[in-house]
């Protein structure tokens, strides 16, 4: 069985490039199909992300070279591809999607965003929709994202793959977890305004107001908002004794940083289902993030950590305040959190559940191809 894997993997590190990662290097995908693998990335760091620049259009001419070279070499059962939903990224992602449904290779799109519904009466992806989507299979991270495709993927086209990652060697971790003094919140994300950086340094503000003891170690690459901008808002806001940026961390730093934490905060306004999340569960960190994507399915509300509405930064306090006064319900929360984690969420059980997808589909291809003969 045959699959040519269309996807993203790092650089830049997202949640879609890890996966793609984990898919690219794992021996139990590539020793249950025959597969080959094809970059989809056309940004080679954070900073390329969402812009243009001919080096970029060149890498995406390759792209589609390598799409059609390799589609024809190869003669793949199934073309796997991780599709962009939203512009410009689904424009360039629809030609490739055409190209392999014109050489009629049967395809299944694994999305890792959402906003098809937001966009769909838009002239231009009114009309690339359907076509796009039409008799294809789709891969969703969870039941609660289906509603943004339902208008041209039907339900019985539909699967679901929750996401997971590598699981640490808790071995290598000393630090013990905080008991006293100040309660420490931990926010690891790259530094995008739609991740709630905003509304967190602002709810840092009504907490220091409040006469709240605490401290946030803000940690991840610059985005759309530098570190000059957030070094700026904790100066203006006579923040710097409560609030640090220690910038992209990565192995002993990152683990380092969840380990040191009391509470991980993820304020998100626009996610799918955050990787992030589960990092943090597997360190028995309780969670306050928001309702939106796929989280109300990762993070269960007042189990494993709060859910809130987006974009308020009282909500955010308030519920910093409400777990960070009872360590009694942290750490009960932080150990229901690593046991869905455990349960749900480990690599191995990604592995497995995307495997078991893509069997399926390859028999019904060839279950439907052996029919259409027939007849």
């Amino acid at each position: 069985m045959k699959i040519l894997f269309i996807l993203h993997y790092p650089p830049p590190t997202h949640g879609a490039s890890m996966i793609g990662e984990y898919i690219r290097t794992s021996t139990s995908i590539n020793s249950t199909f025959e597969a080959k693998y094809l970059n989809l990335s056309t940004s080679y760091s954070v900073h390329e992300v969402g812009k243009g620049g001919l080096i970029k259009w060149w890498r995406y001419l390759g792209i589609l070279y390598k799409t059609l070279t390799k589609s024809l070499n190869f003669r793949p059962d199934l073309i796997y591809i991780t599709l962009s939903t939203t512009a410009p990224g689904f424009y360039k992602d629809a030609l490739i999607a055409i190209i392999c449904k014109t050489l009629r290779f049967p395809v299944v799109f694994h999305l890792h965003n959402k906003g098809v519904e937001k966009n769909s009466h838009k002239p231009l992806e009114r009309l690339l929709y359907p076509w796009v989507f039409k008799n294809s299979n789709v891969i969703l991270l969870s039941a609660y994202l289906y509603p943004d495709i339902a208008k041209f993927v039907p339900i019985h086209r539909v699967s679901y793959c929750s996401n997971g990652i590598t699981c640490i060697d808790r071995s290598i971790v000393s630090l013990p977890r905080s008991t006293t003094g100040r309660l420490k919140l931990l926010f690891l994300s790259n530094l995008h305004r739609s991740k709630g950086i905003i509304d967190l340094l602002q709810a840092c503000k009504i907490l220091k107001d409040k006469g709240i003891y605490f401290h946030c170690t803000v940690a991840g690459a610059e985005g759309d908002v530098t570190a000059e901008d957030l070094q700026s808002y904790i100066d203006q806001n006579n923040l710097v004794k409560e609030i640090t940026y220690i910038g992209k961390v990565t192995g002993n730093s990152k683990v380092q940083a969840f380990e040191e934490a009391d509470l991980f905060i993820h304020p998100t306004l626009e996610d799918c289902f955050p990787l992030v999340l589960l990092e943090a569960m597997q360190f028995k960190l309780p969670t306050i993030s928001t309702i939106e994507g796929a989280i109300p399915e990762i993070i269960e509300d007042q189990s494993t950590g709060l859910l809130i509405e987006k974009g308020s930064p009282h909500a955010i306090a308030d519920a910093i305040i409400q777990i960070g006064q009872n360590k009694d319900k942290r750490m009960h929360l932080g150990e229901n959190a690593y046991n869905r984690f455990l349960e749900n969420y480990t690599l191995p059980i990604f592995e497995k559940r995307l495997a078991s997808i893509l069997t399926n589909l390859l028999k019904s291809n060839r279950s439907q191809s052996k029919s259409g003969k027939r007849q």
